[in-house]
């Protein structure tokens, strides 16, 4: 699992070959989650290490502003940069000479005050290699000279960007379950964070993130610790923020990562959209505990049947998320609010829970009896013990003589049968099939 420590976006304006070093950096490295329907991903954004650092890379260039000109376009895009990056990645283009668009784009950044990467592309051959001086006059930096179709340099910006990056700092307390209320624009977020925080909340502190402006709320009740992890950049206003929805789920990216449970907020009224997917599938392939919330169900027409067929629906439209609870609020009647926090107890506790091996194995051992496997890729599986190796989500190693043999349904059904036996509840849980030496 990655452990985000930093932001790196790339910016600069069209045709300098952003996309390219944008996947000549991920390669490999981008995190290939489960195949179900329903979770889907957008590739502006990826996950990346390097030098034992893990990092999230944004790719402006793949954030499309409708009605924007092209001068505004580059304008915004170098924004979002600015507003979510640790460190910004500038690339220009090393055959083309200093552009009136490089030159407006690196003022934007050194307004930021943030650091900055130069990156001269497109330098694939020796006779370009002394273009790269003109690039002082930008006044960002030293120019490196890079390659993104034939990886050239990028090695060198990589170095520099991880030199750049701040040291990340946890502010956790002990016994603190920190959650995140997550969701598309204009859900009811603010509101269910102020209900949840009440007239009494206790602020033990307000720490300000380092590139957010975001504060997170700790707060205490009923004996027990908490903290909002703020995703209150979502809710800045400004052309940049209303013209681009994608970018809110770059914003609940942050606070997915440094959550232990995730609150996915839903619009009643208007019932599941694309992007719920988008936001759900996040905190999932996160490994965090997940609750799914219904807000603004006050606003809703409603029979005897209405929360069965809701209920029915969310089942249908997260099919990856069947372990999540279901909760019906009303933020702005603070209706059923009492509810969610002994669900965010309880799933915080689910996805640290740990099972002995012995007892694991004797539900094993009862689930081949109950079905036995069957011959799957010219082989029949064998299954000889399972231990659970982490938390968070739980994981679990089946040893096995052959994980060729290990069919999909058959691993769901052993998943299934591990919840029936213990619970579970609002997290995910990994099964890893491994040959026995």
């Amino acid at each position: 699992m990655f452990m985000i420590q930093g932001v790196v976006a790339i910016v600069g304006r069209a045709n300098v070959g952003k996309s390219t070093i944008f996947n000549r950096i991920v390669g490999e490295r981008v995190s290939i989650v489960e195949d179900i329907p329903g979770v889907t991903r957008d590739r502006i954004y990826a996950n990346a290490s390097w030098l034992t650092r893990d990092f999230r890379l944004i790719d402006t260039g793949g954030i499309e502003l409708e009605d924007a000109s092209f001068t505004e376009q580059i304008k915004m895009q170098a924004e979002i940069a600015i507003e979510e990056a640790d460190v910004i990645l500038f690339v220009v283009n090393g055959r083309e000479g200093i552009t009136r668009e490089d030159a407006f784009v690196a003022r934007m950044l050194q307004k930021s005050k943030k650091p900055i990467v130069l990156a001269v592309n497109k330098i694939d051959d020796q006779v370009y290699k002394d273009n790269i001086y003109d690039f002082y006059n930008l006044g960002v930096g030293d120019p490196i000279a890079v390659s993104g179709s034939h990886g050239i340099g990028i090695g060198d910006i990589l170095d520099q960007i991880i030199h750049l990056m701040p040291e990340s700092e946890d502010h956790r307390e002990e016994d603190e379950i920190r959650f995140s209320i997550i969701g598309r624009p204009n859900v009811g977020k603010s509101s269910l964070t102020n209900a949840l925080l009440g007239e009494e909340r206790v602020i033990v502190s307000d720490i300000e993130g380092t590139t957010r402006d975001a504060i997170d709320t700790a707060f205490e009740k009923d004996g027990q610790k908490y903290r909002v992890i703020d995703t209150a950049g979502m809710r800045k206003k400004g052309k940049v923020y209303e013209n681009i929805e994608k970018y809110s789920i770059l914003r609940a990216l942050s606070a997915v990562e440094k959550s232990d449970v995730v609150l996915v907020v839903i619009d009643g009224e208007r019932g599941v959209v694309e992007q719920d997917k988008h936001v759900a599938g996040n905190a999932h392939e996160a490994g965090r505990g997940v609750i799914l919330v219904v807000n603004k169900w006050d606003l809703v027409q409603k029979d005897g049947k209405t929360m069965q067929k809701m209920e029915k629906e969310l089942r249908e439209q997260f099919k990856y998320l069947d372990y999540a609870p279901i909760v019906f609020t009303s933020a702005k009647e603070k209706k059923r609010i009492d509810l969610l926090f002994p669900l965010i107890q309880e799933v915080y506790a689910n996805n640290r829970k740990r099972v002995t091996t012995s007892v694991l194995n004797d539900v094993l051992i009862d689930a081949q009896a109950m079905n036995p496997t069957t011959t799957f890729n010219g082989g029949r599986l064998k299954i000889y013990y399972v231990n659970q190796v982490s938390v968070c989500p739980p994981t679990f190693v089946l040893f096995t003589n052959d994980p060729m043999y290990l069919h999909f349904s058959y691993k769901r059904y052993l998943e299934n049968r591990l919840r029936e036996a213990f619970g579970f509840e609002g997290t995910p849980i990994h099964i890893i099939a491994r040959k026995r030496d």
